[in-house]
């Protein structure tokens, strides 16, 4: 299991899932946030705890960004839930992690600025992007 809180602790969010690598995204939202992703369902392998704030992008968007009103810490983002299954995939930002949980997970790098691609990994890690 992995958890994370905001920096005020009003806000936290757990992921039953150790994840095998954590994503970094160069879209014009997550660069400017510097997220690190993990992934998962919504109220059922995430489950989050406290009052958030959301953001979408001015063209509406698919993805509903969380932060603590508070801090000002973003938390995690919630897609709009699959006409299907009715689960909503959630990415969590695990820079609210402990480092020490997180940091020899590799980094997998997803292109969202341009091709919308999954690269290929370069051998970092999250401590290479960490410190």
């Amino acid at each position: 299991m992995l958890k994370g809180t905001c920096h005020c602790g009003q806000v936290n969010w757990t992921l039953d899932d150790d994840p095998e690598s954590i994503t970094a995204c160069n879209c014009t939202t997550c660069r400017r946030y510097g997220a690190l992703w993990a992934y998962g369902y919504v109220g059922h392998s995430v489950h989050v705890a406290g009052q958030t704030e959301t953001y979408r992008r001015k063209d509406g968007g698919t993805i509903a960004y969380h932060f603590c009103p508070t801090c000002g810490c973003l938390t995690h983002y919630v897609e709009n839930a699959d006409s299907k299954t009715g689960k909503s995939w959630t990415g969590v930002n695990t820079r609210m992690c402990d480092p020490a949980a997180i940091s020899a997970l590799p980094i997998d790098h997803f292109d969202g600025l341009k091709s919308f691609d999954d690269l290929p990994r370069d051998g970092r890690t999250v401590a290479d992007m960490w410190f």
